[in-house]
């Protein structure tokens, strides 16, 4: 009697391990939707990596910042996966009200999604614009422009293991 109920319990135990696929918990390390990488340089030195000093970033219609950066010269912030336009505001020297200094940045690109699996679903990359990929403009109150240039070192994001964006202040 006892090899009957076993018997049943072994086969069901093997019913519900053939139906489990090993892509339906995707891996964390499963490459995603890339961020935007850019890394800071001297703009009177334009081959040296400087380190920004308090710089706060906000993204457009977002109250708290999407990062607070100190001694960093690389940062990796998100764009847009619902539009071809991402706008931030970088505060440089964000913890001095009479020192801050504010530029808007707009990024503009193309995007394109890509099954990545079942279980990941799908990921966005993105491909700057060919007419002016980014805009930079001063603050509403204007405050001088730090940053003094920008230049695409990547046009195409597709993962995050390199600069997209070089930034000169």
């Amino acid at each position: 009697m006892k090899r009957l109920t076993i018997v049943p319990a072994i086969f069901l135990l093997a019913l519900f391990s053939l139906n489990c696929e090993k892509d339906d918990i995707c891996d964390p390390n499963t490459a995603t939707t890339p961020k935007l990488v850019i890394q800071f340089y001297d703009a009177t030195n334009p081959t040296v990596l400087k380190n920004v000093t308090q710089l706060s970033i906000t993204s457009e219609g977002l109250a708290d910042p999407v990062g607070v950066y100190n001694g960093v010269s690389t940062v990796e912030l998100p764009l847009k996966t619902t539009d071809d336009l991402t706008q931030y505001t970088f505060v440089l020297n964000s913890t001095d009200a009479a020192t801050d200094n504010t530029d808007r940045v707009d990024f503009s690109y193309t995007r394109s999604n890509v099954f990545v699996s079942r279980a990941c679903g799908y990921k966005t990359l993105f491909t700057f614009a060919d007419t002016n990929p980014i805009l930079r403009t001063d603050a509403a109150v204007p405050d001088g422009l730090w940053i003094q240039n920008i230049t695409v070192n990547q046009p195409n994001i597709e993962n995050e293991d390199e600069t997209h964006v070089n930034i000169y202040f």
